[in-house]
């Protein structure tokens, strides 16, 4: 079978924009290019970008993803990979989800609550110390005050906030928008909002939020944690970019 790449952009929930720079970037090659200049896939291409999609998702950077399927594994083999590690994702969010469903239960009054089952899944220390050793203890209690007054619905519908401007981030990259292009500079506009939002970060005034913004860029970059957000250093390193363009053209 054929599918067109109308018809893969509609059943894969992408855009046909973003699988011609797959192969302009040689990652994903149609099967054929048919005499009106339509891109047509087959189910061998289908499966490659199953595996695209799913190492994107695992916070893998455009570039490596070519290496890995470049690679010299098996197709069988490279899928079992993904699968271990979809695995262990599925086994945290699992987590996640049972720790949801008992403060439920104890909201009930069909349990009782133990903060014990309520965190598992989390990690919250971690990032806690490295707020207070990265930008001091003041931003880090600030900070930690704000989220710990928040409704739950505030924090949901932060979170989706938060979830939306990396997804719009990474779409941006993947389409091959500039840094400083109209697309780039409006993600740039939203990322400084956003950053304005969270007590505790030093946006008070021109100058600290300058260095700020620039510091913050630099380390999507060098950290995989933060790059992961944006599909790898790569995408990272497109939103430090289009965030240093911003603050060249002043901060509103």
């Amino acid at each position: 079978m054929e599918w067109s790449i109308q018809e893969i952009a509609k059943l894969a929930g992408t855009t046909s924009r973003t699988l011609r720079h797959y192969d302009e970037i040689g990652l994903l090659q149609p099967l054929r290019i048919g005499p009106n200049g339509y891109r047509y896939y087959g189910e061998v291409e289908l499966r490659t970008l199953q595996r695209i999609m799913l190492l994107r998702d695992l916070g893998m950077a455009l570039d490596a993803i070519g290496r890995v399927i470049a690679s010299d594994l098996e197709e069988r083999e490279a899928l079992a990979m993904h699968l271990t590690l979809l695995t262990e994702q599925h086994d945290r969010i699992a987590q996640q989800i049972a720790g949801v469903q008992h403060t439920l239960q104890a909201l009930e009054g069909k349990e009782e609550l133990m903060a014990e089952t309520m965190f598992e899944g989390f990690d919250h220390a971690e990032y806690r110390d490295e707020v207070e050793q990265r930008w001091g203890a003041k931003a880090a209690a600030a900070s930690e005050a704000w989220w710990s007054g928040l409704s739950d619905a505030n924090r949901h519908s932060w979170q989706a906030q938060v979830e939306t401007l990396n997804a719009d981030w990474r779409a941006a990259f993947e389409a091959g928008e500039k840094p400083s292009g109209t697309v780039g500079q409006a993600l740039a506009q939203r990322h400084v909002a956003w950053l304005r939002s969270v007590p505790g970060t030093p946006m008070q005034s021109a100058g600290a939020a300058k260095s700020y913004i620039e510091g913050l860029g630099e380390l999507y970059v060098c950290d995989e944690r933060f790059a992961a957000n944006y599909g790898g250093a790569e995408g990272a390193a497109f939103v430090r970019d289009a965030l240093a363009e911003h603050v060249r053209g002043g901060l509103a």
